[in-house]
């Protein structure tokens, strides 16, 4: 998946429509134009020069993060400059606020299954010997299984 796969799941499953996707930027300081959300969205545009950035991916996640939990005091984090799809299931972790078991649940919403230990995985550091590279399919299914969710809340 690219930058834009995961933006426009992302999006999706938040129900997230131009204005807000803006305002989430806007809270880290980034500037975008309805232009660049059209397009980034748009898959009929996805090639190298209409991609999201890693650095524009990251500042949208942050203001995700800002978005559902508030925004800190002080200094914002900086974006990172490079995302794995790891650091992205991180940030969605944060966002949401959610815990392994919270996480658990929202998996087997979608029918898919881990125990604490698989799922761990993907949150340690690249160098621990029990770090476990997160898969396409993986953010995927979490992402689904979090629009899932909204959709069963409401109706």
């Amino acid at each position: 998946m690219n930058n834009n796969d995961i933006f426009r799941l992302i999006t999706s499953a938040f129900n997230l429509k131009d204005t807000s996707i803006a305002k989430t930027f806007a809270s880290t300081d980034m500037k975008v134009t309805t232009v660049d959300i059209a397009t980034w969205l748009s898959e009929e545009t996805d090639n190298a020069e209409t991609t999201l950035t890693d650095v524009q991916l990251a500042s949208f996640l942050n203001g995700l993060i800002n978005m559902k939990r508030g925004k800190r005091e002080g200094e914002q984090p900086k974006p990172e400059t490079e995302l794995n799809n790891n650091m992205i299931l991180q940030k969605l972790r944060i966002a949401l606020n959610l815990k392994a078991e919270d996480m658990l649940n929202t998996f087997e919403f979608v029918g898919v299954e881990f125990n604490k230990h698989e799922l761990g995985a993907f949150f340690r550091k690249p160098g621990n010997k029990h770090y476990r590279p997160c898969p396409d399919a993986v953010l995927r299914d979490f992402l689904m299984a979090v629009e899932a969710q909204r959709e069963a809340s409401l109706g």
